[in-house]
């Protein structure tokens, strides 16, 4: 991100600044207090906001005129609720149904499909309905939908809230797994002990500011 500034409509209140966040095979964790701008650099750095002045850059390439799709093929976003993302009744048609959009034959993109499912421990539950599956079982398969489309860097945006300690561990090792295949992952947390799990290169950010950049 290169001199980015950006306010809400109606605030007087933004933020400005210079900043890397992504790097294959690294994780980076945002912490800091509620309001301080962590979801929405997130949401800026995935395309879903747009800045007031300044440039997102993915391989030096400014995306300010890429389409959604096009920044998706890039990164991947997970929401602080997993549910808001999940729109098909079974776990195996949350992951085919997007690559038969994109013109994969259907039987190739269900054995795609299991296949994530597989890798991120959710094979079990491939015909459950989404709408009994746990929160971490949501996360998790949200992250392998997203996963499907190969992105090279994923936002995650409070992704432990609601887990116990098993599932919170699941999703560390998952997560252990795609950084260390080559995925950089922005982590957006309160939980500095998760982003110490995951190796991460912690930054702290208050009032829209990084405060160690």
């Amino acid at each position: 991100m290169e001199s980015i500034r950006f306010a809400y409509p109606g605030k007087s209140t933004g933020f400005s600044l210079f900043v890397e966040l992504f790097s294959p095979e690294k994780c980076t964790a945002l912490l800091g207090p509620n309001g301080s701008g962590k979801t929405t650099l997130g949401k800026l750095s995935a395309g879903l906001l747009k800045p007031d002045a300044g440039r997102v850059l993915y391989n030096e390439q400014d995306i300010a005129n890429w389409k959604l799709g096009e920044i998706g093929r890039h990164v991947g976003y997970l929401f602080q609720d997993p549910a808001r993302q999940i729109f098909t009744s079974h776990p195996l048609q949350e992951i085919a149904f997007p690559l038969e959009l994109r013109g994969i034959p259907k039987p190739d993109a269900e054995e795609k499909a299991k296949e994530l499912l597989a890798q991120f421990e959710l094979e079990d539950i491939a015909d459950c309905s989404t709408y009994t599956l746990s929160r971490g079982e949501k996360q998790r398969l949200v992250i392998a939908a997203v996963m499907a489309c190969a992105p090279s860097f994923l936002v995650l945006d409070e992704p432990t809230t609601g887990l116990d300690g098993q599932r919170r561990e699941t999703l560390a090792r998952t997560l252990r797994n795609l950084i260390k295949d080559g995925v950089g992952v922005l982590l957006i947390t309160h939980d500095r002990t998760f982003a110490l799990e995951l190796g991460a290169d912690i930054r702290f950010m208050a009032g829209g500011r990084m405060l160690d950049a």
